[in-house]
């Protein structure tokens, strides 16, 4: 049987077959149990904070998560809208024994998730989560009376402590800025102007009214085109675009080029090796970042850490390094002297430092990679794991990197949720990339 929880929480159709209010109360009282059990919340009465994104099932959701902590003797401080990464940090700040947060993050309106936090802000290790999954609705002690969990609204100054919290991260002002921000009607939507405009930006706010049906519907970090729009009829310096629970950021130039994850990692690796701050010398990504970023990185003297898919892959590689940037070429970036997962308006704010301190374009700025061309052929198949692994596909992965060379690679996984084999190409052309995609897709059809 697969696993419920995904590489960032579980998610699915909201009040759907998995994405209940049972799912969320039940996942609520095991995590409290597990966490409990394995040492994780030490002997003293637990304590939570719960948030969640705008969309509408996230009312009911929340309050099911609130219901079965509480039920399961934890305090809960009950957040409402904030980002992800506002989560984690008062975990942190509230010295919380966990965090759940209620996002689908970029996923469209209807869907909804659940993503959990222990001590410290961190995301549970997969150990961790799949202990909770296996106590799923199994009956367990029941307290009664003064045990039980009260719920709380947080502290009157939290939300203020993870805005100063934001900009004391920030390595200068941002005068003189002129910044579009797309909020994508989610969770950033009052948080993020109101920093941007403390950091010293001219902020012109875009998608920043959510009325729990709108988030993400055409805008957002899945949708630039509206940024990019308004950046041109504004005439900003840039355009930064959320997802709906913050934890990311892309971003447009002034001319309304995209700036993605990659782009985004090169520029602020070489804002802290300036700076003295990227230790050892070192930046971590996924194996989807581009080639362009590690030729880029090489001819700037930084070593490149890969890992696999996942946000919660790079976390771990920089926690086991001691390293200190990291992220995905979908705009999650992890600075981990200032944050615990993924934070795009943290993102934004040392990007746009960036351009400031160095009275730089982003284009400019962005320059230093060159994106090379990557197609993505998805071929579906009976048995993921052995089609991939079989003689006649592992024989025609190596002949197209003996082609490529340096000038470019070749990346073949089994998906993770689906029974499909991912073959992904970059090249020096498109027409190479393509060609050479192709070609090995269809000896991995050949092979199904």
């Amino acid at each position: 049987m697969s696993r419920l929880f995904g590489t960032d929480g579980v998610r699915g159709l909201a009040n759907g077959p998995v994405i209940t209010a049972e799912l969320a109360l039940s996942v609520s009282v095991a995590a409290a149990r597990v966490l409990g059990e394995v040492g994780v919340v030490p002997g003293h009465r637990p304590k939570a904070v719960v948030g969640r994104d705008p969309r509408a099932s996230g009312e009911f959701l929340s309050a099911a998560v609130v219901a079965g902590l509480a039920s399961a003797g934890v305090d809960v401080y009950n957040a409402g809208v904030l980002p992800t990464p506002a989560v984690a940090y008062l975990v942190n700040a509230l010295d919380a024994d966990l965090g759940v947060m209620i996002s689908a993050s970029h996923n469209a309106m209807p869907d909804n998730g659940i993503k959990l936090f222990g001590a410290g802000g961190h995301k549970l290790t997969d150990t961790v989560e799949q202990a909770v999954e296996e106590r799923l609705d199994v009956e367990g002690e029941r307290p009664t009376g003064a045990a039980i969990g009260r719920v709380r609204d947080l502290p009157d100054d939290a939300h203020a402590r993870y805005a100063d919290h934001l900009l004391l991260a920030t390595p200068g002002p941002l005068d003189r800025l002129r910044v579009v921000v797309d909020c994508a009607h989610g969770a950033a939507s009052a948080i993020a102007p109101e920093v941007y405009r403390r950091a010293g930006a001219e902020v012109i706010a875009i998608a920043a009214e959510p009325d729990g049906l709108n988030i993400n519907d055409g805008v957002g970090s899945t949708h630039l085109d509206l940024v990019r729009r308004a950046v041109l009829e504004h005439g900003a310096d840039l355009g930064i675009a959320h997802d709906g629970d913050a934890d990311r950021c892309l971003a447009v130039d002034a001319s309304g080029a995209d700036v993605d994850g990659d782009r985004i990692l090169a520029i602020l690796a070489l804002a802290m090796r300036d700076a003295n701050e990227l230790a050892g010398n070192t930046l971590v990504a996924t194996v989807m970042s581009n080639l362009g970023l590690h030729l880029a990185m090489r001819d700037q003297g930084i070593t490149m850490r890969t890992t696999a898919v996942g946000d919660r892959y790079v976390l771990e590689e920089l926690r086991a390094g001691g390293y200190a940037l990291g992220g995905e070429q979908s705009g999650h970036v992890v600075l981990p002297a200032h944050a615990t997962t993924g934070d795009g308006l943290l993102t934004a704010l040392r990007l746009m430092a960036r351009m400031a301190t160095t009275h730089t374009s982003l284009a400019e700025l962005a320059s230093v990679v060159t994106v090379l061309p990557q197609v993505l052929e998805n071929v579906r198949v009976a048995d993921k794991e052995a089609v991939a692994s079989s003689e006649d596909v592992r024989a025609a992965v190596a002949d197209a990197e003996r082609e490529l060379g340096d000038s470019g690679r070749v990346l073949l996984r089994p998906s993770g949720t689906e029974q499909l084999v991912r073959v992904m190409v970059e090249a020096a052309t498109a027409e190479q990339a393509k060609a050479t995609a192709v070609r090995i897709a269809e000896v991995v059809a050949a092979a199904r």
